[in-house]
């Protein structure tokens, strides 16, 4: 398997002048998802975590309701990329070949296996968690996480996506050149280990776009906190579905877009049952 981070030559330029030296970069290649011999979707992704990948991919765009519905799964690398081979379970094999069939006929980008206006606009699950969370806590965890961005600190060039939990910390990180793939990896490898998204929020480096609201509602976790802006749409979507959009997440603070409810400024934030 490709290693994810490659050494490389390179000039650099500075006012001092120009010099020879060597960079660690992010490796990129080609990750296709097929299942029962369909192929679904070719993602540039970084080669690293890729069991995870294929389960929260196929989570997050709602292919499967739990990993139980996936039955084998084969890494193949190929020359050009790599190839993830699921198997699913009956029925759930049949209705993925049906959606197959529907999609076959309209025209469009075919991002993710999308190819009409109303799946890509599809309605988010709605997320009831009434978990509350203090400012400090998203502090500690947007801290915690930049110390353990292992291949970000090797090449200042991927995402990362981190779940918290009150008590217990980061539980969960994964990293990728898309801040997409990263969220997918993340609910993979919460679905791997049985950890549910209730009761905890999301950490993403990157902006908030609407596909990160509808993958975290997916699997149902209440607060995103993002270091960047969300976009327009992305606050809709949340509103929507319920979620906690926390954005420009910086050392001096933050911002809330979405259903500022889940965020309490004294230290008794709790959970309801």
């Amino acid at each position: 398997m490709l290693d994810p981070t490659r050494r490389v030559e390179r000039i650099s330029w500075r006012a001092s002048g120009r010099a020879r030296g060597e960079r660690t970069i992010p490796e990129e290649t080609a990750v296709a998802f097929t299942y029962n011999g369909s192929s679904y979707a070719v993602m540039m992704a970084t080669p690293q975590d890729l069991e995870d990948f294929a389960l929260g991919f196929s989570l997050t765009e709602r292919i499967v309701a739990s990993p139980d519905e996936i039955e084998t799964l084969e890494i193949v690398e190929e020359p050009i990329g790599i190839e993830l081979r699921m198997r699913l379970t009956e029925p759930h094999a049949t209705a993925f070949r049906e959606r197959r069939r529907y999609l076959a006929g309209p025209t469009g980008c075919g991002l993710c296996g999308i190819e009409t206006l109303t799946e890509a606009m599809r309605t988010p699950n709605a997320v009831a968690d009434v978990s509350t969370f203090t400012p400090k806590e998203f502090m500690a965890a947007l801290d915690a996480l930049a110390g353990l961005q292992a291949i970000n600190q090797m090449t200042h060039a991927v995402h990362g996506a981190a779940f918290y939990r009150r008590g217990e910390g980061l539980l969960a990180l994964r990293e990728d050149i898309g801040r997409h793939n990263a969220l997918d990896k993340l609910a993979g490898a919460l679905a791997r280990n049985g950890i549910a998204g209730h009761g905890g929020f999301c950490i993403l480096t990157s902006r908030l776009s609407v596909e990160l609201v509808q993958k975290a509602a997916a699997i149902g976790i209440p607060v995103l906190v993002a270091v960047s802006a969300p976009t327009a749409l992305a606050v809709r979507t949340a509103e929507a579905a319920g979620i906690t959009l926390v954005a420009i997440a910086r050392k001096d603070g933050f911002e809330v877009f979405a259903n500022p409810q889940r965020i309490q400024e004294e230290e008794a934030a709790h959970v309801l049952v």
